[in-house]
This record gives C-alpha cells, structure tokens and sequence, in this order.
C-alpha cells in the first residue's frame, strides 16, 4: 500500500475512516426484555434515541472500547458481552464515513441504574418491542443483534451468566420466554432442561414466597464442560 515515512513513522496517503462501537445493552426484568437507549443531545439527530456508543481511542483495541462505553453508560463491569459485527455504509452518518463494530451484552436491569453520558441529555430502557425510531442505522444493528442474542441463548447454557446462583425451574424458564419472546411449554423445557445433567439438584427451597415454595437448583460448570468436551451440545 503506498504510504510516506514521516519522522520515523508510516503514514497512509488516502483517507481512511473513523472506527466506533456501539453497544446493544439488553436488561432482564420479571417478563421483558429490554433495551438500553441513550437521547442524544448533540447533532446529528439531536433529541433522537440510540445505541450507546462512541469511538475507538487509539490505544484501546476494539473489545476494550466496548467495555469502556458499556461501563460509562451502566456502570457495568466483568459482563459477558459479544460480538455482533460490522456495519460500514457509506451514508450511515453524516459527519464523516464512520465504520461501527457492535456488541451485545444482557445486564440485570434492577442492580444496574443508568445514567446519561456527556453527549447525551438522558438514558432509558425500553421494552424491545415498544421503541422508538433510532438514529443512524441503529435499528439494523439492534435488529442483527438480538438475532444474534437469542442464537447465542439456544445454543449455549447462557442462561447461568444471569440467574441467581441458586434458583428455580421457574426463573430458569422465564429467562428463556423473555429473551427469545415467546411461551414454552412447562412440562417440556423442564424435562429438556434436566436432561442436560448440567443442573444441580439442591436440598433447599424458595423462601418467603406466598405460594408452595420451589425446588432450588444450581449449575454445574463442570458438567457442561464435560458435556462440550466430549461433543455434546445443548439447545432450547
């Protein structure tokens, strides 16, 4: 590729463009999935909902940049976030020809209170199907990142990265139903479920609850991995 040495330094002769993140942030409450969007309080779109993002420093690679604004934006830390791709039109912003490589993460919604970054004017969840337009190409972006979120759901025990250390065939199963949005059969899923060997049966019950208090279980890491090494898989 041709280039110039500048002071000891390579330097390319044709433009090149600026690199951000964006970050679908989806938080769990009792019976929605929801999504985490900043308002805008800068040009352009200004007022307009979005993705929380922003550009990749020069010395931080791409992960770090995610984590940083994930962190900015909701206080999160140490969550397990993934990849979801890149997005590159043209005309996707109108400053400059900016290329966004996104990401997804799932957060508690009720531990994690957010707040408004420097550019934006305020910050809220919203029920993923109860949203306002978003700006830029963020709908296209979301709409690829919660296909890739629900994928990543089915087919890998996920579900243990968000529930209580200890909790219910009930909790385990409304985590299914509100992040792939739809209703599974009871009698089904828990004898999917179990027939894994990768839940623990506890010796002890919900507390405090106004109905008949349920079996707790946990998950055992160690029969997953068991499990994956020997070839096995899981699916919902």
């Amino acid at each position: 590729m041709p280039g110039t040495e500048i002071e000891g330094r390579y330097s390319y002769q044709y433009p090149h463009p600026a690199v951000t993140v964006d970050c679908a942030i989806f938080g769990l409450d009792e019976d929605k999935l929801k999504l985490l969007l900043i308002q805008r309080d800068l040009e352009p779109f200004a007022g307009s909902w979005a993705l929380p993002g922003g550009f990749v420093r020069m010395d931080e690679d791409l992960e770090a940049a995610a984590r940083r604004e994930l962190e900015e934006e909701t206080g999160v830390r140490k969550v397990f976030i993934e990849q979801v791709g890149a997005f590159g039109k043209p005309s996707r912003d109108p400053r400059e020809r900016v290329i966004t490589v996104a990401w997804w993460a799932i957060v508690n919604l009720y531990e994690h209170p957010v707040k408004a970054d420097t550019d934006a004017r305020n910050a809220a969840w919203f029920p993923v199907d109860e949203l306002p337009p978003l700006a830029f190409d963020h709908r296209d972006i979301l709409d690829t990142a919660l296909g890739s979120l629900r994928g990543k759901v089915r087919r890998e025990p996920l579900a243990f990265e968000f529930l209580p250390r200890k909790f219910t065939l009930t909790q385990l199963q409304r985590f299914y139903e509100t992040v792939l949005g739809e209703t599974l059969d009871k009698r089904n899923f828990r004898k999917k479920a179990l027939s894994y060997g990768i839940l623990s049966e506890l010796k002890e019950y919900e507390i405090g609850v106004a109905h008949r208090a349920a079996r707790l279980y946990s998950f055992d890491k160690p029969s997953w991995n068991r499990l994956r090494k020997a070839g096995g898989s899981f699916s919902v």
